[in-house]
Order: C-alpha cells, then structure tokens, then sequence
C-alpha cells in the first residue's frame, strides 16, 4: 500500500477520536493529555503526507513508461521463453513440459483441440541472439511479437496480415457503396437524396490443412542439446513460410490449397492489366497513378510489389538510350527498394512467346491490410511412433489450418505481359 494512503487513512482515525473527545462538555485529564498527543500526530502527519505524494508523484513518472508497456514485455518475454526442444523431448521420451512451455501449451490445449502438442505461431520466428552447434544462446534483446506470417515471408513483406482465430469462420464486412454528398441548389432546396450504406462480407473459413514433417534422428536428439530448438525452429518455419507464400498468391482453390490472390483475381475482383510489351517502368508508373487516382494510395511510396528475378535481371539491364540510367534505377528511385520484394516461389515462372512474367502491386488503403491471412489456433505438433521406430528416431508433423481473403480488391492490382524479351 502506498504511504500516502496509509498516513490518508491514519489521519481519518485521528479525525474520529478527535470528534469523539471534543463532544464532551467536561474530558478527563486522561482525555485531555490524549487530544493534545493526537493534535501533535495530525500535524506531524499533515507533512508526512505532503512528502509521500511528492515522492509517489516521481516514482508514477519514472515507472509511467514501463506501465504502459509492461503486458506487451511480459507476453513477449513469455513468448520468448517457449521452447521447441521441451516438445520434441516430449513426443519422443514423454519427458513432462515445464516453464513457461507447459504454461503456454496448457493455455492453448484450454482454447481448442489438438492431437499433439500446440506450438504458438510466435514461437517459429528465429530468435536474435540465438547460436548453433556447441553454441551458448546468448540472447541479446528480445523481439516483439509480430502480427505477420514470418519475418521475412514474401506475403509478409507485402502487407498481408495474419489473423488469429480461435474456432468457427470470421467474415471482413468491406464498404462497397459510393455515398456521395450534394450541394442544395437554392435556399430551399434538399441537399442531395439517401444513399444505400452496403457492404460485402470477405469470409475466412477453416478448409484448408497444411503440414510439415520432420525427420529428427536419435543422435541428434541426445548429442544437439539447445542447438536443436534453433534448427527445428528454423526448418518448420522455412518450410511453412514457403508453403505459405506460394498458396497466398498462386494457390490453385483446388486439392486443399487456397485460392491465391493471382490465380483468383478474376474471384476477388483483382484488375488485371495486360501490359503486352517490353518491360518497363512506364507500366509500373501507370499502375501507381491508377491507385493514386483511386485513393488506394497518397503517393508512389505506398504502394508495394511483387516481381520475379528474372524481370530485375531485364530492368537493371535495359538503360535509357544515350545514358547510363537503366529501367531499374528509375522504378526504385520512385519505389522504395524496401517495398519491392522479389521471389520465385510466389510468382510463376517467365513463359511464352517472347518470354513474358507477371508482377503484382498492392497498398494497404487506410491502414487495412490488402490480403488477410486466417490462422485457426496454433500449430499442431503430431508424434508418428511408427515410421521411424526402427531406427529411434523422432518423425512429427506439424499441422496448421489456414484460408486467405482479399478485402479490398481496389488494393491489388496485377500487371500481366511483362516482356523479357522482344517480340
């Protein structure tokens, strides 16, 4: 309890007595002797109680930062504690959970249903610090939970946001009206008439399963010791963030896989621009003023794309006649480098006749990300017993449940025909 409310509330009980002596016409000398010790108490109090609130008054500043940040620091110190190691023995040897493992796997298995062990999705971001092989983790600071696919995911890298979901569907209610406003035309006219408030519902549904299997020997069980949380952490995230990134923009909708935003654009209401001709930055230029020209983006620097590393190879190459600038340097100079992520997962291979590729452009319009990624709970870490009983290995499975959605398709836009070539 702090000091001023112990001395506040010492100061009550005075006031009490005090109002009990004072109403009697004739006190004792007892009483008397005792009003005199109380009066001493109050005012001495009265600065005690000024000192306290001055000292309590610099400690709430000096702790304000820490309080206002204090949940986030404890759930990512929490997070941060989380070890892959501690499931991995526990599928193999029954070895219990202990720490903040069991604490979080506990968490989860009161959320929903799992077969295995539930591992958080924070929990497959590496972490900094961290070393391999004879190695000492020595972490150095620790990162905040991200909101995100992985760290480095190309879906991440373009804006797509990841959405936690404990159980059932969740549907994106998206304005898709144009309420306009209208000047009264006279001094007693109406102003322009009601216009119908609609919106459509993006909906995330719980039908698409990914996994991952992994192969952990024995020797590596008994001989790796810590290294093995990194290098398991490392490989699952690895391959789902790749799995991921690759059903985000170019998932068939067919055989499990959700349907990407490149494959579905016709779906999403995606536009799709067949630019037909040598790539440039005048196509690109284009589609950035068209999203300016639709307030899905303030400036060139908003807006965001996906290409292939083929078509860096043709831009950086193809240079400006007479000078030394080439197609590259005047797409960064008005895309930031930063916003431009290239993968050869996420986008189709160059084909045709010439040789052409696709690329993609989105923008996150009033802070609403342009893809939303569905995330069912966490990652289900399944125990095979069988397949490699033989030689004492370890075989799991890890399984997440996943769907995509496109809000705002005004967001997107896909540029077709690039040309690497001439025709």
């Amino acid at each position: 309890m702090l000091d001023s409310v112990k001395i506040a509330r010492r100061q009550s009980e005075i006031r009490q007595q005090l109002s009990a002596i004072v109403g009697k016409d004739k006190p004792t000398d007892d009483e008397t002797r005792s009003m005199e010790s109380l009066d001493a108490e109050y005012r001495a109090n009265e600065t005690r109680y000024r000192a306290a609130l001055i000292a309590e008054d610099t400690e709430r500043r000096d702790a304000k930062g820490e309080l206002e940040t204090r949940s986030g620091k404890e759930w990512a110190e929490m997070m941060a504690g989380f070890e892959l190691r501690q499931v991995a023995l526990a599928l193999d040897e029954g070895r219990t959970l202990d720490g903040r493992t069991a604490e979080i796997v506990q968490e989860l298995r009161s959320k929903g249903g799992y077969r295995g062990v539930p591992v958080p999705w924070a929990a497959l971001e590496r972490r900094a610090g961290e070393t391999i092989a004879s190695g000492t983790p020595n972490p150095i600071s620790t990162r905040p939970i991200i909101d995100r696919l992985f760290p480095d995911s190309v879906a991440g890298r373009m804006g797509a946001q990841m959405i936690s979901i404990d159980a059932g569907a969740v549907e994106w209610p998206v304005t898709t009206s144009a309420v306009s406003a209208g000047w009264a035309d006279g001094e007693a006219a109406n102003v322009a008439g009601p216009t119908t408030y609609a919106t459509t519902d993006r909906a995330l549904t719980p039908d698409h399963n990914l996994g991952v299997q992994m192969r952990i020997t024995r020797k590596t069980l008994k001989q790796s010791g810590d290294a093995l949380e990194q290098a398991v952490r490392r490989d699952m995230a690895g391959a789902m963030g790749a799995a991921v990134d690759q059903a985000v923009f170019l998932g068939t909708g067919a055989n499990g896989q959700p349907l990407g935003v490149i494959t579905g654009a016709a779906t999403y209401g995606i536009t799709a621009t067949a630019v037909s001709a040598l790539a440039s930055w005048a196509a690109f230029r284009a589609a950035v003023a068209r999203f300016m020209a639709a307030n899905a983006a303030g400036s060139p620097d908003a807006v965001r794309a996906l290409i292939r590393p083929e078509l860096w190879d043709f831009l950086d190459g193809a240079l400006i006649t007479g000078t030394a600038v080439s197609e590259w340097d005047r797409l960064v100079k008005n895309l930031p480098a930063a916003n431009i992520a290239m993968s050869a997962n996420a986008l189709a291979a160059p084909a045709g006749t010439p040789l052409a590729t696709t690329a993609l452009l989105t923008t996150a319009a009033g802070g609403v990300a342009p893809i939303f990624v569905g995330a069912w709970g966490a990652v289900d870490v399944i125990r095979d017993p069988f397949s490699d009983a033989q030689s004492g290995g370890l075989r799991i499975t890890a399984l997440a449940t996943m769907d995509l959605t496109v809000a705002r398709p005004a967001q997107l836009e896909i540029l077709t025909g690039l040309q690497l070539e001439a025709a």
